[in-house]
This record gives structure tokens, sequence and C-alpha cells, in this order.
């Protein structure tokens, strides 16, 4: 999987001093440690503030059998008019890249944003690209609404993106432990991550967290 991001000499919208740039390597990067924090390999075309051209991205992707391609963007249209998240498949997409834009966007919708619609564009980075292609705009930033809910759900928004793409590569979203290694003496809390009647069960989600790099242990309690 490769996520592709604005940046360098391409600050893409800006308002107010606000660059798009900025929130989307911000989001981006995020998305990937946690979509990685699941054991799925993910690629980024920009993890600084470096330019990064379109021919660049679509020939990075290329060069290797990526399953999907996400590109993450925000909105701009005229100050205070327009708003919401929309999401983007190329002149009609195949059926991964279809399914993928609309988990993303239910998941952004979910957490207030205006829903603009999945819908289809010939945009190089969808046209170019080998793998199935999703271009995400995360509302505008010309719209103080939406920064409101970019901003003060941020971890929300990393977390809906991160299972809507977890999901669409079939695996289950597991959440982050809170546990730490204590030092000697310090009171350790542990987060149990379910209860099974089947044993067989158990061991299934015992090997997820393992694999997730998760400390995790069967205990059998009696009712």
């Amino acid at each position: 999987m490769i996520l592709a991001i604005n940046g360098g000499q391409d600050s893409g919208a800006v308002y107010k001093g606000r660059k798009e740039s900025n929130d989307v390597l911000s989001i981006g990067r995020a998305v990937a440690a946690e979509v990685r924090r699941h054991g799925v390999t993910v690629d980024e075309t920009r993890t600084s503030d470096a330019t990064v051209s379109l021919n660049e991205r679509s020939a990075f992707e290329n060069r290797n059998n990526y399953d999907y391609f996400i590109s993450f963007h925000r909105n701009a249209y005229d100050p205070e008019k327009a708003k919401g998240v929309e999401t983007y498949t190329y002149l009609n997409g195949g059926a991964k890249s279809k399914a993928l834009a609309q988990r993303i966007q239910t998941s952004l919708v979910a957490l207030g944003f205006t829903d603009r619609g999945v819908k289809e564009a010939n945009y190089h980075v969808l046209r170019e690209t080998k793998a199935p292609a999703v271009l995400v705009e995360i509302g505008f930033i010309d719209n103080t609404g939406d920064n409101n809910l970019f901003d003060s759900k941020r971890n929300e928004i990393i977390k809906a993106l991160a299972k809507a793409i977890l999901a669409q590569v079939g695996v289950d979203y597991i959440e982050p432990s809170v546990s730490t290694q204590p030092a000697s003496g310090q009171t350790l809390y542990r987060v149990m991550a379910g209860s099974y009647k089947s044993r067989e069960n158990a061991e299934k989600q015992v090997q997820k967290l393992k694999a997730a790099g998760f400390d995790a242990v069967i205990m059998i309690f009696n009712k």
C-alpha cells in the first residue's frame, strides 16, 4: 500500500497561513503508522516537507506491486462557501477502488463532515497508477467549520481512516495497548482484548495481537 501527500514547493491549498501540505502530512504519517501497527506494509511518497511531483508519485507506485494507492488532500473553493469530504476514484474505476473509497467516505462523514459523496475524476494519480487508487479530500481548508473538525477530531480521523483501510484489506482493527513496561515496584495495568467460549477463537486473537506487536496470553476464567 502506498500513501501520497502534497509537500515542498507544492504546498497545495493555503488559507490564512494554513497549508494543505502540512495538514495532510501530519494526518498521512499518522495513518501510515497506525496501519503499519497491524502488520500491513505501507510506503509513503513523502515523509517530510519535500517536493514530489505528480509524475514522481505515479512512477514510485508503478515500480512496485501495491494493493492500493491512497492520496490525501484538503479541498478549497471560495472561502467559507463550501464544506465537507469527498473521495475520488478514476473514471469507471474498478470494484476495489470504489469499495475503498466508500469505506473512507463513510468513516469521515460519521465524524461530522458534510457528505459530498464518492466521485470520479481524471486526476493524474488516479489515472497513471497501476494499483486501485483513491484520492481523499478531508474537508475544505478555507472553511472554518471543517478546520475545527479537522483539528478537534484529528485522532478520530486517523483512527477512522486506518480502520477503513484495514477493513478493505481484511485486517481487524486492534485498539492500541495502554500498558507500558513497569520499573521494579511499579503497578502494571493489563488490557483485556476479549473473552471467548471457543479456545480456537481465543488462540486466533492471541496470534493477531502478537503479530501486531502486543504481549498476549490466554487466561482461563470459570464462571
